[in-house]
């Protein structure tokens, strides 16, 4: 299996509406991926203000071509990427694992 990360850092002075991200943008990512290939959704919310990071998204794929299919296709990707600017404006980072264990 596959796993996309994207961890938002957590940056003093930024924003991140987790009401919007839960309610909305999550719903539309499924919305647009569950039919060519994503399979789950997993949410990481910080503990506390001192994590590295403020949240992290992972999606769940069967392959690597699931994952590029859907994820990395132009029209689902640029309407996700669009997106984002309605919930933060923290920076994110983004890892493709190979899901061993």
């Amino acid at each position: 299996m596959i796993r996309i990360s994207v961890m938002y850092l957590n940056e003093p002075g930024k924003n991140f509406d987790w009401d919007y991200y839960l309610n909305k943008h999550l719903p539309m990512v499924h919305r647009l991926l569950d039919p060519i290939g994503l399979v789950r959704t997993e949410i990481d919310k910080a503990t506390d203000s001192s994590s590295p990071f403020i949240a992290v998204g992972h999606m769940i794929f069967n392959s690597i071509e699931d994952c590029q299919n859907s994820f990395f296709n132009p029209t689902c990707g640029n309407q996700i990427a669009a997106d984002v600017a309605n919930y933060t404006d923290v920076s994110a980072q983004m890892q493709i694992s190979e899901m061993i264990k």
